[in-house]
C-alpha cells in the first residue's frame, strides 16, 4: 500500500513539475516577444549615449544622466522612482592630452595617441619632457630599481593575454598596471608613466580607466596615461633602435572637491512581499572621453526594460522589483556603497542582485552566487534558457555596483553576454551608439527580466 502511495505522490509531483515547466517556457516566450519587438532600451539608449554622451561622476553630464533615468523609469511603468544621494569625485580631464617621442640621432619627432588616466594629477603647465624606460612588469621594476628609473617616464607594455578566452579574465590580470603603475614607479623617482592600453585591439584609441595613488609606496603622485595599443607598438619599436629617446607629455586633468549626486532606483511594488527585493542595475556614469554606450548604458536600458516587461506583460511580482542606475562605478563606487548603507539603514531583504555590466552584446549566461541555495536553482532552468542559447550558467557571479550588497549576504548575480570585442571599445572614445547591435541588446534586456522573473515566482 504504502508503495503505490508514494507511486501516486512521485506522479503527481512529477504531472505539477511538467505543468510549471510548461508555464515558464510560456511566461518566458512572452517575454521575449516582448522584448525583440516592444522594447524601448534601444531607443532610451540611442538618448543617453548621443544626446547626454559622456558621464563622468560630477559632470554636468552626469546630472543630466540622473534626470534623464528618473524620467525613462517613469515612463517604464514604475509605481514609484526615487534617487539615493551619494558623494562623489570630481575629476575633469581637462583639453586634449599631447605625447610626442623625439630622437635627434634618427630626426624622430612623432605624436603618439594617449589619454590621462582617471584621478590623474596633471603634468606642470608647460608639460614635462624625460627619457622612456620600457618594463614588462612589477618585477623587472622593482629589480632595476632607482638607478635605472629615476627622472624616467615609466612605459609598462604589459599586454592583454590573447589566449584567454574569457577576456576579462585578462583584463583583470593586466589592469594593476593601470591602477598602481603609477605608485610603484614614483617610488623609484620616475617623473610620469604611461601603460598600454588594456585591449587586443590593434588600433589608435587610447583606454582610460581610473588609477590610485597608494601613498604608503610614494607620497609623490606623478601622472599616468595609456598609450593606445598602435602607440605602444610605435614607442616600443623606436626604444629599440634609441634607448634613449625623450618623450614630452602634457595634461591639464585636476581633482576637484567632491559633488553631490544620485543613484536613481525604479521599483515596482510587490504584491505579496513588497518588502523584500530583486533588483538588476548597470552604472550611470560613464568615462567622458566616449559615449558610454557598451560601458554601461546597455545595461542602465536594460535594467529600466525590466519594469516595461512586467508592466506591459500585467505580471505581478510577488516581492518588490528594482531597477538600480548606479552613480560612480568608473572612479569610486560611491553609489553602490550609498545603495547598501541604504538597505542596511532601512532594513530591506535583498532576495537576489543582479548587475549588468559587460556590454550590450549577445548573452551567454550568468554567474551565480552559492549563497542560500540560489545558483542551485538557476542552474535548474537552465532548459529554459537554453533555446535561447543561454546555456552559460556558472557560480561565483556578482558585480562591482552590487559587491557591497554581496558583503551583506546577498545572493549576487552577474549578467555574462559575449565578451570578445568589449574589451575593443571599453574606456575608449570609440564607445559609441553606432557599436551597439539592437537584436543583442534587447536579447539581453529579455534574459535579464526573464531570469528576474522565475527569482521573484519561485
Amino acid at each position: 500500500m504504502k508503495k503505490y502511495l508514494f507511486l501516486n505522490v512521485a506522479l503527481l509531483l512529477g504531472g505539477f513539475m511538467q505543468a510549471q515547466l510548461a508555464n515558464d517556457t510560456i511566461a518566458l516566450r512572452k517575454i521575449y516577444d516582448y522584448c525583440l519587438t516592444e522594447s524601448k532600451c534601444y531607443k532610451n539608449l540611442e538618448y543617453l549615449a548621443t544626446k547626454i554622451g559622456g558621464r563622468i561622476s560630477g559632470s554636468q553630464q552626469a546630472e543630466k544622466a540622473v534626470e534623464w533615468a528618473k524620467k525613462a523609469m517613469l515612463e517604464a511603468g514604475a509605481d514609484t522612482v526615487f534617487l539615493q544621494a551619494c558623494m562623489v569625485p570630481h575629476w575633469e580631464r581637462g583639453k586634449k592630452e599631447v605625447c610626442k617621442i623625439t630622437d635627434l640621432t634618427t630626426q624622430l619627432n612623432k605624436f603618439l595617441n594617449v589619454c590621462a588616466l582617471g584621478s590623474s594629477v596633471g603634468t606642470p603647465p608647460k608639460g614635462l619632457t624625460a627619457q622612456v624606460i620600457e618594463i614588462k612588469n612589477f618585477d623587472e621594476l622593482e629589480k632595476l630599481g632607482t638607478a635605472a628609473i629615476k627622472n624616467k617616464i615609466v612605459f609598462y607594455n604589459v599586454f592583454l593575454d590573447p589566449k584567454k578566452i574569457n577576456t576579462g579574465e585578462a583584463y583583470g590580470e593586466s589592469v594593476r598596471y593601470r591602477w598602481a603603475g603609477a605608485s610603484r614607479a614614483s617610488k623609484y623617482g620616475a617623473v610620469a608613466c604611461v601603460v598600454r592600453s588594456m585591449s587586443t585591439a590593434r588600433n589608435d584609441f587610447p583606454h582610460t580607466g581610473n588609477m590610485g595613488y597608494d601613498t604608503s609606496i610614494s607620497k609623490v603622485k606623478i601622472p599616468a596615461l595609456a598609450l593606445s595599443y598602435n602607440a605602444a607598438d610605435v614607442l616600443s619599436e623606436n626604444l629599440k633602435k634609441n634607448p634613449n629617446l625623450k618623450m614630452t607629455l602634457a595634461t591639464n586633468c585636476r581633482n576637484l572637491p567632491e559633488k553631490r549626486s544620485y543613484n536613481v532606483v525604479g521599483q515596482i511594488n510587490g504584491s505579496q512581499n513588497p518588502k523584500a527585493f530583486i533588483i538588476a542595475g548597470g552604472h550611470l556614469d560613464s568615462w567622458d572621453n566616449g559615449q558610454g554606450a557598451h560601458d554601461d548604458g546597455a545595461g542602465v536600458v536594460q535594467s529600466i526594460e525590466l519594469l516595461s516587461v512586467f508592466k506591459t506583460l500585467g505580471i505581478k511580482p510577488k516581492h518588490s522589483l528594482r531597477a538600480v542606475a548606479f552613480m560612480n562605478e568608473e572612479n569610486g563606487l560611491a553609489g553602490g556603497k550609498a545603495y547598501a548603507a541604504v538597505a542596511i539603514a532601512n532594513k530591506e531583504k535583498h532576495i537576489a542582485a543582479l548587475e549588468t555590466d559587460a556590454g550590450g552584446f549577445t548573452p551567454r549566461g550568468f554567474n551565480v552566487d552559492t549563497l542560500n541555495g540560489l545558483f542551485k536553482k538557476v542552474k535548474s532552468w537552465k532548459p529554459l534558457f537554453e533555446p535561447y542559447f543561454v546555456d552559460k550558467i556558472d557560480p561565483e557571479g556578482g558585480g562591482a555596483d552590487i559587491s557591497p550588497l554581496e558583503k551583506q549576504g546577498v545572493p549576487c548575480i552577474g549578467f555574462e553576454p559575449d565578451s570578445q570585442r568589449y574589451f575593443d571599445y571599453h574606456h575608449t572614445a570609440d564607445d559609441t551608439f553606432d557599436k551597439i547591435n539592437k537584436r543583442e541588446l534587447e536579447l539581453g534586456a529579455a534574459a535579464i527580466a526573464a531570469l528576474l522573473y522565475l527569482i521573484d515566482k519561485n
